[in-house]
C-alpha cells in the first residue's frame, strides 16, 4: 500500500460516522468535566473547600469515580476522549485548514490524550495521577534546567497569556459560533449557545491569563514553585481584593461553558 492509499484510508477513517458519533460523546464528556471543575471551584469560593479535591480535571475525574456506576461512566469517557484525540489528530495531520487551525488541533490532541491517560490511570491503577499544579511545577523545574530555560519558561508563560487573550477575544467576538452548524439550530438554541459560549470562553480566558502570569513570575524569580495549575490559579483568584466573588463568577462561567459543550456535542462541525 503506497502513501496515497494510506492517506486515503486515514481520511475515510477520520470521516467515518462511528468516529463522529464517538467524538460527539467525547464533547459531552468534556462538558461533564468542565461542569465538575466549575462545581468544585464554587465550593472553594463559597464553601471553604472542595471536599479535599482539586478544582481541575484530576479532581473532576475523581468525583466521577465516586458516583454510582462511576467505573462505567469513566470507561465511556475513555471512549469519548479517545475519539476526540483521534479526531483532532486527523485534523492536525490530514486537515486542509490553515496552519493556525492545524496547530490548534495538535494542541487539543495533546490535551485530550492526557485526559485519556488520566482516566486509564485511575481505572487500571486506582490513581488519577498528578494534579495540574504538580505537573506545572515539575514541567517548569525541568524546563529551567535546560540551557536558556528561564527564557523558555517566560516565553511559555507569555504563550499561555496569549492563549487566554485569544479565548477572551473569541468569547467577546463570538468567534466560537464558526464551529457550530448554526444554520441547522433553532433560533432559541442558537441564542442560548451564543450566551453560554461567550460566558464560558471569557471564564477560560481569565484562568489562562492568570496561570500564564504565574508562569512568567516563576521565570522572573527563577522559582518553579510559583508556577500554578488550574486549581491553584482558581484559589489565587479567591485571594484577590474582591475575594471569593471573582472566583465565583469564573466558576459560574465554567459551568456555563460546560452547558455550551453539550450544544457542541449536538451541532459542532465534524
Amino acid at each position: 500500500m503506497n502513501s496515497a492509499q494510506v492517506e486515503g484510508a486515514a481520511r475515510r477513517a477520520a470521516n467515518s460516522r462511528t468516529l463522529e458519533r464517538l467524538a460527539r460523546l467525547g464533547l459531552a464528556c468534556r462538558g461533564v468535566l468542565y461542569g465538575l471543575i466549575g462545581f468544585l471551584a464554587l465550593q472553594i469560593a463559597f464553601g471553604g473547600g472542595s471536599g479535599g479535591k482539586e478544582a481541575d480535571k484530576t479532581g473532576a475525574i475523581e468525583t466521577v469515580a465516586e458516583q454510582p456506576f462511576g467505573t462505567v461512566l469513566l470507561w465511556l469517557m475513555v471512549v469519548g476522549f479517545a475519539a476526540l484525540t483521534l479526531w483532532q489528530l486527523s485534523e492536525a495531520v490530514l486537515g486542509r485548514g490553515e496552519v493556525k487551525d492545524r496547530v490548534e488541533a495538535g494542541a487539543r490532541t495533546v490535551v485530550y490524550a492526557l485526559v485519556v491517560a488520566t482516566l486509564l490511570s485511575l481505572l487500571l491503577r486506582g490513581d488519577a495521577g498528578s494534579s495540574t499544579d504538580e505537573n506545572s511545577r515539575d514541567l517548569t523545574a525541568r524546563a529551567m534546567d535546560l540551557p536558556g530555560g528561564q527564557f523558555l519558561v517566560g516565553l511559555a508563560g507569555l504563550g499561555v497569556i496569549a492563549l487566554g487573550a485569544y479565548w477572551i477575544h473569541s468569547g467577546w467576538r463570538k468567534r466560537f459560533l464558526e464551529d457550530l452548524r448554526t444554520g441547522e439550530m433553532p433560533q432559541r438554541a442558537r441564542q442560548l449557545a451564543e450566551k453560554l459560549g461567550m460566558a464560558g470562553y471569557l471564564a477560560r480566558g481569565v484562568i489562562a491569563v492568570a496561570a500564564g502570569i504565574f508562569v512568567v513570575q516563576a521565570a522572573i524569580t527563577y522559582d518553579p514553585d510559583k508556577a500554578r495549575g488550574i486549581d491553584s490559579t482558581l484559589r489565587a483568584l479567591a485571594g484577590t481584593p474582591v475575594g471569593p466573588w471573582l472566583l465565583g463568577v469564573v466558576a459560574v462561567g465554567l459551568l456555563l461553558f460546560a452547558a455550551y459543550c453539550f450544544f457542541q456535542a449536538r451541532w459542532h462541525r465534524l
